[in-house]
């Protein structure tokens, strides 16, 4: 029994793939956490790059979706007992070139344990970017319970304040995505609990995810933001060295 159509127990990840990089092992360690944490049966790091590897038909550069998919019982309550894969290839979009964002009237719940995962259920982002859409931006920032920033429908956010680098807590309950999660490792990020004031107080705002990278937002509602293209430019080297294929003896998963 297919247990993601039925309750919508599966995750994904989104790579964009330029072959076997550090940047993809990363996404089989959330994914393979995510899996343990949902008690999905997950594949091996062997077969996920496998899959990946077919998909591609030798192509780099495109974007692939992979996703985990349960299998078993078809009573709610019962953890799966099998999995199955399914790769999905299409075009790596183009960057956006003038990123506008307002704030969702939609609110989520930083207790809610699905938006830290990569999950299908995926219908409260579909939401965030619809409304966005309608008032004619590229996204929204979603807040919480707490009024305490977290993320966009799909990529995370990174904030300039004085010179320093913020980006929102998990804790406001996101997800924590392999971009910002490279970024970082490399790059002096400070992780806190934001609110509306951390947004109206920063000079510059990035959002990133792994189809985009880094992009910085031009204006947030009415208000004009500055583009730090220095700034820009080390993230966006940091993430191309990440994103390289593997040529030497590296860690294992």
């Amino acid at each position: 029994m297919n247990r993601t159509l039925l309750f919508g127990e599966g995750l994904f990840e989104t790579i964009r793939w330029t072959g076997e990089s550090r940047k993809v092992r990363l996404h089989y360690r959330r994914l393979s956490r995510s899996a343990a944490f949902f008690e999905i049966p997950c594949p091996s790091y062997e077969e996920f790059l496998k899959a990946l590897r077919t998909a591609s038909g030798g192509k780099i550069n495109v974007c692939l979706r992979f996703s985990l998919l349960s299998s078993g019982s078809d009573r709610f309550a019962d953890a799966p007992s099998g999995y199955e894969i399914r790769v999905d290839l299409r075009d790596v979009p183009p960057l956006p070139r003038k990123v506008e964002l307002t704030v969702s009237s939609l609110r989520r719940h930083s207790g809610n344990p699905l938006f830290r995962h990569k999950t299908v259920n995926y219908m409260f982002n579909v939401l965030v970017r619809r409304e966005a859409h309608r008032g004619g931006f590229y996204d929204a920032i979603v807040l919480n319970e707490r009024e305490e920033l977290t993320e966009c429908s799909a990529s995370n956010l990174l904030l300039l304040i004085r010179g320093k680098l913020y980006t929102p807590s998990p804790e406001s309950g996101l997800l924590w995505g392999t971009t910002l999660d490279v970024l970082s490792k490399e790059m002096n990020v400070r992780v806190e609990r934001l609110d509306r004031s951390h947004l109206e107080r920063a000079e510059s705002l990035f959002i990133t995810n792994s189809l985009i990278g880094v992009v910085p937002v031009h204006r947030i509602n009415n208000r004009q933001l500055k583009v730090d293209s220095d700034l820009l430019g080390e993230m966006r080297t940091i993430l191309s060295r990440w994103e390289a294929p593997l040529g030497g003896e590296e860690d294992k998963i």
